[in-house]
């Protein structure tokens, strides 16, 4: 992947020493309390089934899905504008960070062509729904069920970033949280 930017020694060391900090503790986290975080072997098994990360420059294509708000998003109104697509899910740590992150994307996007939509791995959509309610997130949202995701599999990890440009080919994909500069990064990018 090319990066989004190119940090200097110094702040390479700090983000390394950032990761570093988050990945021990999720590890302590889950000794501490294994039964907690566990998914549902099925929920294992599919992950262990999952497609890698899209190549970019490949066409990237979300089929209709309704979205939790009631709407539904249309592939039409996309075409010709850069696509944002999240998975995520409100049980994942990871992805509690970056949420906020891509919530001011959002904000700042939305006025100039940016559509969004986040696709939640929630068991179900109530949980979803529940949790962009509490913490007033107004990027549009889906639940992709398993039925749905036969259509549009979701790649290996959580979260999963990835943007369409305007001619429908492929210019980010990234596995695993990502921090606000990164986030912030994306603009240059639409």
């Amino acid at each position: 992947m090319t990066a989004l930017y190119t940090p200097s020694p110094a702040r390479s060391s700090a983000i390394a020493s950032r990761r570093d900090c988050l990945i021990l503790a999720t590890a302590s986290l889950g000794v501490l309390a294994p039964t907690a975080w566990a998914q549902p072997a099925s929920a294992a098994a599919e992950e262990a089934k999952a497609p890698p990360l899209p190549a970019l420059g490949s066409p990237l294509n979300l089929p209709r899905i309704a979205l939790l708000d009631g709407s539904v998003y249309d592939p039409a109104t996309s075409a010709g504008k850069p696509l944002l697509v999240y998975w995520w899910s409100s049980t994942c740590p990871f992805c509690a960070l970056q949420t906020p992150s891509m919530e001011a994307l959002w904000q700042r996007q939305k006025g100039h062509g940016l559509q969004m939509v986040a696709l939640s791995i929630d068991r179900a959509p109530e949980p979803a729904a529940a949790y962009l309610k509490a913490r007033g997130y107004s990027f549009p949202a889906a639940w992709a069920s398993p039925e749905w995701r036969k259509n549009f599999p979701k790649p290996r990890g959580l979260p999963i970033t990835l943007l369409r440009g305007r001619n429908g080919q492929l210019l980010l994909a990234e596995k695993g949280q990502m921090f606000a500069e990164d986030v912030d990064a994306i603009d240059r990018l639409l």
